[in-house]
């Protein structure tokens, strides 16, 4: 897939890149990321994935735009309270970068549609906040044989990791139960409004690099940030051989709620 003049000069500082270049570029056209959530990983996430120009980005919610959103989701603004955060974080990122198609999933990520969205993309990147839905995702991702960029954000706190490579261990290894983590909300915790940006940062870095095929991804590492002070510390996370998810693959992913 070519890139127009117009776009080559919008990703001019791209092709500069020692070893990315106009293949690099057209890597990124081709390439089809799924954002799940568009809440404070996936406002960021989202508008560095159009930024350098992913071809197609689909992204999924069924929630609408509050005022507590505003003070970390940054696509967001007063004039959006009440609407679709789909419908708006799309028309803004439309805006951005008309050279990149959208998919507006503006609904429930479930048991009954997992697979099939999940199926349409390249790359999965996770910005929910919630653990149902983080164990869906994984689910969905291992019997699809797609890679699962994770990440999540707490108080003053961040992770990330890159799971359901080959070989590589998937979200259940990490976390077999949700008891396993803090299952803390951000709503019930609090988060720092700028920590969301930090790591959804690190997150579109990792999606980017699976979707080049280039880098040393977090397969196998999570990547944790303590911001106030700003320590980032990398721990090896082990695939499970028994993991129920992973080693053996089942038909369909768990029920989300």
């Amino acid at each position: 897939m070519s890139l127009s003049d117009q776009e080559k000069l919008r990703y001019s500082r791209h092709l500069n890149l020692p070893d990315f270049g106009i293949s690099g570029q057209e890597k990124l056209k081709c390439a089809k990321v799924l954002v799940v959530g568009t809440g404070g990983l996936g406002a960021p996430l989202l508008q560095y994935l159009t930024a350098i120009g992913v071809g197609t980005i689909g992204v999924i919610d069924f929630d609408i735009v509050e005022e507590s959103n505003l003070q970390r989701q940054v696509l967001f603004g007063m004039e959006d309270l009440g609407k679709s955060k789909t419908t708006v974080a799309i028309t803004k990122l439309r805006a951005q970068n008309p050279f990149v198609h959208f998919i507006d999933h503006n609904l429930k990520l479930d048991a009954s549609n997992a697979l099939e969205i999940i199926s349409n993309y390249d790359v999965i990147a996770d910005g929910t906040d919630n653990f149902p839905t983080r164990y869906l995702v994984n689910d969905a991702c291992v019997l699809m044989g797609k890679p699962n960029v994770y990440a999540s954000i707490y108080r003053f706190e961040g992770q990330v990791s890159v799971f359901g490579l080959e070989n590589g261990p998937c979200y259940a290894c990490l976390f077999p139960n949700a008891s396993d983590a803090d299952v803390c909300s951000c709503t019930e915790g609090g988060v720092l409004g700028v920590m969301p940006g930090v790591i959804g940062c690190l997150q579109a870095a990792e999606a980017l690099k699976l979707a080049l095929g280039a880098g040393d991804v977090l397969d196998g590492k999570l990547l944790i940030c303590r911001l106030l002070g700003m320590q980032f510390e990398t721990y090896r996370v082990r695939r499970n051989p028994d993991c129920p998810v992973c080693s053996n693959r089942g038909t369909s992913p768990r029920r989300e709620g």
